[in-house]
């Protein structure tokens, strides 16, 4: 395990509070970096997201999809979990504390983009992370590849019409042309791209040197994961300061969202007798959620400083400390699972 993985909640906690600091001492070129902008696409962000998410889509092995009739019952458990259940209990939650219990608290305009945001997280499955969280907890490597293969094939038709539908019956405005060039720009693009890449690297040499052409981006794909944070919370940085309640009004519903769906993945693995190697990915990938796409929709959808960027920023913030806690979970509960998936 690197360096990264093993202190990752202090590498993304230095970059929040970096972003805070920055953000507040020099809120112009924060505004500059904003402006830079493309067809509503922010020209920065987007590059530190394709940096990010690049090196995933490299692992993605539709070859290895032929193995799924193998072991088939933790990636049902991961494909429910992650398009029959997360996003709607992800809308629901936003509706219910941000149009009942916290209705006086916010105004009703921004209280709609918190749950947009809401929603573009809820939608969007597994992180780039879900390759850390599977090491960490003694995961099936192959298997958790698997797992993300279907997850991103699907998410290349699944993400849009799923992301209008909670959208329109929320009563908040689709932009729907922005929100198909996002899936395009920071889901099409980057698995064509490492599609290519790895039948490139496998065609002209051994298997061992598409994982030494991982281990060599992966730095890159590290500092495009904390300097996306900095930017992030720099972009945001004097309503964190200004308006903290704001933060832990947003934080709330994330929270209980994740723990709640971690409750009946965990809760369904049990039932289904699966191992523990398969067990801990697919609760941990049906639990996670690709803030790194969420965050670029939403800021290409309603703009940087809008609600619904903020609250996919809260899903950063939420994000690592939460799934750390989780994976510390599984591994002290690793004896309640039979060692081979039954």
């Amino acid at each position: 395990m690197g360096i990264f993985e093993r202190y990752l909640s202090v590498w993304v906690g230095v970059s929040i509070v970096t972003g805070v600091i920055l953000g507040n001492l020099f809120p112009g070129l924060f505004s500059q970096v904003a402006d830079i902008e493309f067809a509503h696409v922010n020209v920065v962000i987007a590059l530190c997201i394709w940096v990010m998410v690049y090196p995933m889509m490299v692992q993605v092995d539709f070859s290895s999809i032929k193995n799924i009739g193998e072991r088939p019952k933790g990636l049902i458990l991961t494909l429910v979990v992650n398009w029959l259940i997360k996003p709607f209990t992800m809308a629901g939650l936003g509706w219910l504390f941000f149009k009942i219990l916290f209705v006086n608290l916010v105004d009703p305009t921004t209280g709609t983009e918190y749950i947009a945001g809401m929603i573009l997280l809820g939608v969007a499955p597994c992180t780039a992370m879900v390759f850390v969280w599977s090491q960490l907890t003694k995961g099936d490597p192959n298997y958790t590849l698997v797992q993300v293969s279907v997850n991103d094939v699907i998410m290349v038709f699944a993400f849009a019409p799923i992301t209008g539908i909670l959208l329109g019956i929320a009563d908040i405005n689709i932009p729907w042309e922005t929100l198909i060039l996002s899936v395009v720009l920071y889901v099409v693009l980057p698995l064509i791209a490492g599609v290519v890449t790895r039948l490139q690297i496998t065609s002209n040499t051994a298997t061992t040197s598409l994982q030494t052409f991982l281990a060599n981006i992966k730095p890159i794909s590290i500092l495009g994961l904390l300097i996306t944070v900095v930017l992030l919370f720099g972009f945001q940085a004097e309503v964190i300061i200004d308006k903290p309640q704001v933060i832990a009004l947003i934080a709330v519903p994330l929270i209980l969202q994740t723990y709640g769906i971690f409750a009946i993945a965990y809760t369904a693995a049990r039932s289904l007798k699966l191992s523990h190697d398969i067990a801990a990915p697919a609760c941990l990938i049906g639990t996670s959620n690709f803030f790194e796409l969420a965050v670029a929709v939403a800021i290409s959808l309603y703009g940087l400083n809008s609600g619904a960027a903020l609250a996919t920023v809260v899903g950063v913030l939420v994000e690592v400390p939460v799934m750390l806690s989780l994976v510390y979970f599984v591994n002290k509960t690793n004896h309640l699972f039979p060692q081979k998936t039954i």
